[in-house]
């Protein structure tokens, strides 16, 4: 397996990644049918807005075949510029056998290397902790939809700086899911 930048051939394939990777959750809630989970259309949004960083969208490619996706995109903490993770999916047949994990790894070391100050998330508080997300509230910040604060999560890069306080507010797509 292959970590690689997306590329713009890549973009059916990423959305292929995302209907496999979130089909049987929106099934199992009252979704069902054939309707694309919103992680589709938020991919397609995301590339057309001003928070999107194509150096920060990668893919794992096994052989041929694009088998996850993960990026990040600009977000705010008050007035400084930090990062949000998501969507990240892996095709279900896929899936369990540490390609999320090697895409998150791949993303949090790259956004490090852009000396990015921190990645913010909104996700799994048993899965996430384990690539060094926690609380966002013990740093201080606090995500700007009040629901989300039990499962907002941030990761400190080595750019973080301690005055980063306040409200996190993801790219606008992220708000028309």
């Amino acid at each position: 397996m292959l970590i690689r930048r997306e590329r713009g051939v890549d973009t059916t394939a990423v959305a292929a990644v995302h209907r496999s990777a979130f089909a049987a959750q929106y099934a199992t809630s009252g979704g069902g049918g054939t309707q694309d989970p919103p992680e589709v259309a938020l991919m397609a949004e995301l590339r057309s807005d001003p928070g999107w960083i194509p150096t920060l969208s990668m893919v794992a490619v096994s052989g041929d075949t694009v088998v996850g996706h993960v990026c990040v995109t600009r977000a705010t903490v008050g007035p400084f510029p930090v990062l949000a993770l998501g969507p990240i999916g892996v095709l279900a047949d896929r899936q369990h056998r540490g390609i999320g994990s090697a895409l998150l790894h791949a993303v949090v070391g790259a956004a490090d290397a852009l000396d990015e100050p921190l990645i913010g998330l909104l996700g799994s508080l048993d899965y996430y902790p384990r690539f060094g997300f926690q609380p966002a509230e013990r740093l201080g910040i606090i995500p700007d939809q009040p629901e989300w604060a039990s499962h907002f999560q941030v990761r400190p890069l080595t750019a973080y700086d301690s005055q980063i306080l306040g409200e996190f507010r993801y790219a606008d797509p992220f708000y028309a899911l």
